[in-house]
């Protein structure tokens, strides 16, 4: 029951994600990739065959694109940017701790599960904020922000019986 209702739950904020995103963009058309079975990806805006990188800077760029099974037409976007993310995590130094991940895997079928999604989320998005009006001023801002970001996480965490 709880897992249907996580479920339901998530399907509804990524609904509503999706219609704030797409209310960002208008002005813009939907840039379309398709994903080959050679697992080749191709840019239909372009028209021409793009790498993983390039997929990337398109993210970096704040542009908008769906990955679409060139078969099937099943959106793969969200399988695509979390094997962007992996490969970033094996790469060099991880964003990511290996306690960081726990926590996130234990969301998986709780009943807040719905909602550590728009928390992180709308936590991203006030650090990226502070970053954009801090420009490169100072880190010491940077690290007294993440300092205050994870006592909010563990209070988070700790109101619903689950270890920080």
């Amino acid at each position: 029951m709880v897992r249907k209702s996580a479920a339901k739950t998530t399907a509804a904020a990524s609904e509503v994600h999706a219609d704030s995103a797409s209310e960002s963009t208008t002005n813009q058309p939907q840039r379309v990739i398709k994903k080959y079975p050679n697992r080749r990806l191709y840019d239909t805006t372009t028209s021409s065959y793009v790498t993983l990188t390039e997929i990337k800077q398109l993210v970096m760029q704040g542009k908008t694109f769906v990955v679409r099974d060139a078969k099937s037409g099943e959106d793969l976007t969200r399988n695509l940017l979390l094997q962007i993310i992996l490969e970033e995590e094996s790469a060099g130094a991880p964003m990511f701790t290996e306690a960081v991940l726990a926590n996130i895997i234990r969301f998986y079928g709780h009943a807040m599960q719905g909602h550590m999604g728009a928390y992180l989320e709308s936590n991203l998005q006030s650090l990226m904020l502070m970053q954009s009006k801090m420009g490169h001023q100072s880190n010491n801002i940077v690290s007294q922000m993440q300092e205050q970001m994870q006592k909010q996480t563990a209070q988070f965490l700790n109101a619903f019986g689950l270890k920080p």
